[in-house]
């Protein structure tokens, strides 16, 4: 009974980090493309290919944000837990794609 709760509390607490980080890196690219967007409306972009600066570098602290998990919390990447983790790392990023979304379309209005 007791590692059943503990399992189920490892992949609740696996599916949280994992939703928390996804929706930070959700909000640091949003945070990004509207700082790019004032820019290009100023004319600061002259060719297409500097329309997301630093999108490589948001991805590589993403990255860095998960193996840093992975070793302060191994107990989160252990079986199934894993899983988990993924899980809600595109379960936080997709609600924030979503969110943002919803928010364009109501401002389109």
């Amino acid at each position: 009974m007791t590692t059943e709760f503990l399992t189920m509390l490892q992949s609740a607490l696996g599916l949280l980090v994992g939703s928390l980080i996804g929706a930070s890196f959700g909000m640091i690219q949003n945070a990004a493309r509207r700082r790019n967007e004032k820019r290009q409306q100023a004319g600061e972009f002259n060719n297409g290919w500097a329309a997301m600066p630093g999108a490589g570098g948001r991805v590589v602290y993403l990255l860095v944000a998960l193996v840093l998990v992975q070793i302060i919390c191994p107990l989160l990447f252990k079986d199934s837990v894993k899983w988990w983790v993924s899980a809600g790392v595109a379960g936080g990023y997709g609600f924030m794609l979503f969110w943002q979304l919803r928010q364009r379309l109501s401002q389109n209005k």
